[in-house]
């Protein structure tokens, strides 16, 4: 049985000319070593599986390489070559700074730099992942890094730059790797499926290209995952049962329920999606994504944005001629705003279903007339009418020809402040909200007064006091704390109607609320609305506890004074 190998190992790029994606750099490399500009270090820095790791490798090849072809590419036949090949190159050393980050690792490096070569022109040394460095290991490899010898070259690669010291970076020459895009990963992919013997649809390396996110390496392993899944035949289907990707069909269908304001099928597409288990979020910022393609691809210069084959281009192109750009720009407005507040909904399905609601609305006329008004809104400036001078301006305007005033600029005009400036430099006094409000309350106040009549029904001290118990009994309901506090004293009715109370502290005096509605009570009650309330605070003595043997004698000797009288005849002192 034939060993298998990873295509993302079978297929590693071998020469410059195979990288697949990073053409700039690649060119950079080649011209350097061509015009012999080598520096003495490298930093490989990009996302993970864009070839930095490989471009390392082959340089380090190539530039050891005896007999370079016109293509300034490795023989593949000379010693260095075949050694390296072979995994068994002496002047190729890769370090994992993952694994091996200590101080003791570096230095051991730099001990094996101080040998020359042996075979070749240069030691070149490949630091992978080199941001896992720890801070003495960066410490010690600074003075190598910058004054190495002629036949040492450094590769340093990292997905996270920001991780390494500036002291590092200022060191190397720094090249930034990009994200691959997806019809380059697409072709390549087309290449190894091929060169394997496998029949696949374009739509389906489409996917896995999409789904890779710019890594090749990730995209040739969903390759061979979806090949032992489904053999020596790739489909669109295949493809997305495995991958758990939502077809975009479903899109389609949902945006033509949408056109025609069918909301009961939008409610059962979601349904199906559902029941086959995929996530509402993941459908909402799925659909939020189809609109976008139906809006990208209307003009012209955007279609390059749009990511896919050229089959699904031409349906996206054929929906998005039957949908208006407002009606897109309101259902992806609608898609955004209900998957921000996703994650904060209980009911998840139901959240959903609200957003496919109102999608189903946004293509009505009056829908549409809203957004356009809302895009087009812009501030107009009014026409001034022409000013007449001469003789036109004797003459009389006819009286179906008069000129009204609109009534906005009435309003306008009803709306000047109170307090003009003065001509006169005299400084105008500020207009003060409180005083305002304060002189609003006093006057309400006043007008209140003026509206009551007088109402001075006699009552004595006795039935007061029947009155203020029914009072903290009926009120023991709502407010217990304040109607026991009011039960502790009894109120005591002084001249003018005015009734005094005690209470504990201030803050229950100070209890607008409850002493308010207990005025309104007794006024009601006494049919007198001359009623007046004094709380007092009441005095309390504290007794003071004895702590201390000091205390507590004292505390005796002032309530038996024979008892100090005692101490004083036999001298006595007490133990503190």
């Amino acid at each position: 049985m034939e060993k298998f190998i990873v295509s993302a190992r079978k297929y590693r790029p071998a020469t410059f000319k195979q990288v697949v994606g990073q053409e700039a750099i690649t060119s950079t490399l080649q011209n350097a070593i061509k015009n012999n500009h080598l520096a003495q270090a490298f930093l490989f820095t990009g996302p993970r599986g864009v070839g930095k790791t490989t471009c390392a490798r082959i340089l380090a090849k190539t530039i050891n390489c005896e007999n370079l072809t016109e293509n300034l590419e490795p023989c593949d036949k000379c010693e260095s070559c075949t050694s390296f090949n072979n995994n068994a190159s002496f002047n190729i050393h890769e370090l994992d700074a993952a694994s091996n980050n200590s101080v003791d690792d570096i230095r051991n490096l730099v001990d094996q730099v101080r040998i020359p070569p042996q075979v070749g022109k240069y030691k070149v040394y490949i630091i992978d992942e080199v941001h896992m460095l720890s801070q003495a290991a960066f410490n010690a490899f600074l003075k190598t890094l910058e004054e190495p010898p002629a036949y040492a070259k450094f590769i340093l690669a990292t997905t996270e730059k920001h991780k390494i010291l500036p002291t590092i970076l200022s060191r190397c020459q720094i090249f930034d790797f990009k994200r691959i895009r997806v019809e380059d990963i697409a072709a390549h992919l087309d290449y190894v499926a091929k060169n394997e013997g496998v029949d696949a649809e374009v739509e389906a390396l489409h996917i896995i290209a999409q789904k890779a996110d710019g890594a090749l390496r990730d995209a040739l392993s969903t390759f061979d995952q979806i090949v032992s899944y489904s053999g020596d035949t790739l489909t669109y289907k295949n493809v997305i049962e495995n991958l758990n990707i939502l077809d975009y069909e479903y899109y389609f269908k949902v945006t033509d329920a949408l056109l025609n304001g069918n909301f009961s099928d939008l409610l059962l597409i979601f349904n199906e999606i559902m029941e086959n288990g995929f996530d509402g979020q993941h459908f909402i910022t799925g659909l939020t994504e189809h609109l976008r393609n139906l809006l990208v691809i209307k003009d012209p210069a955007t279609l390059q944005l749009l990511l896919a084959s050229p089959s699904l281009k031409e349906h996206y192109k054929e929906q998005s001629e039957q949908i208006e750009v407002p009606v897109l720009f309101r259902a992806i407005d609608i898609c955004n705003k209900f998957d921000l507040s996703y994650k904060t909904s209980n009911n998840k399905q139901l959240h959903v279903e609200i957003a496919l609601m109102q999608l189903a609305q946004v293509n009505t006329d009056q829908a549409v007339q809203v957004v356009k008004k809302a895009v087009s809104a812009a501030p107009k400036t009014v026409n001034e009418p022409k000013k007449i001078y001469g003789k036109e301006a004797d003459k009389e305007i006819p009286k179906d020809e008069e000129i009204k005033t609109p009534e906005v600029s009435q309003e306008i005009k009803k709306k000047e402040p109170a307090v003009k400036k003065e001509e006169n430099g005299r400084k105008i006094k500020n207009i003060s909200i409180r005083d305002g409000l304060n002189a609003l309350k006093q006057k309400s106040d006043d007008t209140k007064e003026a509206a009551e009549e007088p109402i001075t029904n006699e009552f004595d001290q006795s039935r007061l006091i029947e009155v203020w118990r029914n009072f903290t009994e009926v009120y023991n309901a709502t407010a217990p704390s304040f109607a026991h506090a009011l039960a502790k004293y009894k109120p005591v009715l002084k001249d003018n109607f005015i009734i005094e109370f005690k209470v504990d502290n201030i803050l229950i005096a100070k209890d607008k609320i409850n002493v308010s509605a207990m005025l309104e009570y007794f006024k009601k009650e006494l049919n007198n609305n001359q009623i007046k309330l004094a709380p007092v605070v009441a005095d309390k003595t504290t007794h003071k506890t004895a702590y201390t043997d000091r205390e507590k004698f004292e505390e005796m000797a002032k309530k038996y004074p024979d008892l100090a009288d005692l101490k004083e005849q036999l001298n006595l002192e007490l133990d503190f």
